[in-house]
């Protein structure tokens, strides 16, 4: 899986980072909400390990943010708030379970294997647009019956504004999008992987608002 962790305490964010990819998943390490907040809108994670007290704010305003906006991705709660009311107001906000620390590392393994399983049996959100079938937690189109294989960079456009299909994206957060790659961005780049979308998935599949931004096709 690739899994990313908001953790601003250093000894504990090691620990848990390490302990992780030592059962060989993918960690991004983040320390600060803001940070997290910029992972979340570049990268599809198959889960988050969320601290709530952080250095710029509280967690649970991205976890709020996250489930309004229609994010499936499954979220762990990791805190040292032990209050009951704390405990309700993550769950009620959207998380999917909830560890106290100091927590063992065994029992976040348990329960972060205990959460994919769940999702792995759920239904995965669809999105349907126009002749596209969207599946954003398996990264998968579907046009007019055929699966259509996009490259990770196809792939991170479409997401984008998958992700808020009746929005007008600007092209600067498709390019944000597009810096996860490690790659340079040129004036040009969001241009040529909408017209490669279009290609592989129809010339209506994306609209250009001149000026303003992109929109996923209705």
């Amino acid at each position: 899986m690739r899994i990313l962790l908001i953790e601003d305490d250093a000894v504990l964010g090691e620990a848990v980072r390490d302990y992780v990819a030592g059962l060989g998943h993918a960690v991004d390490w983040m320390q600060t909400l803001d940070d997290g907040r910029a992972a979340t809108g570049t990268v599809d994670y198959d889960l988050i390990l969320l601290d709530l007290r952080l250095p710029d704010g509280s967690g649970l305003t991205l976890l709020k943010d996250l489930r309004r906006a229609g994010a499936a991705t499954p979220i762990i709660i990791l805190t040292a708030h032990d209050q009951i009311s704390d405990r309700i107001e993550g769950l009620n906000s959207g998380a999917d379970d909830y560890l106290v620390k100091p927590f063992n590392l065994g029992e976040l393994g348990a329960r972060m294997l205990a959460v994919a399983r769940r999702y792995a049996g759920a239904s995965l959100p669809v999105l349907e647009a126009g002749p596209l079938t969207i599946q954003l937690a398996d990264r998968r189109v579907v046009r007019e019956g055929m699966p259509v294989d996009l490259s990770s960079r196809e792939w991170a456009v479409l997401a984008r504004l998958a992700t808020r299909p009746d929005a007008i994206v600007s092209k600067g957060e498709i390019e944000e999008a597009l810096y996860a790659f490690g790659s340079e961005i040129e004036s040009n780049t969001v241009e040529v992987y909408v017209s490669r979308l279009r290609k592989k998935l129809g010339k209506d599949c994306v609209e250009t608002l001149r000026g303003i931004g992109y929109r996923l096709g209705r």
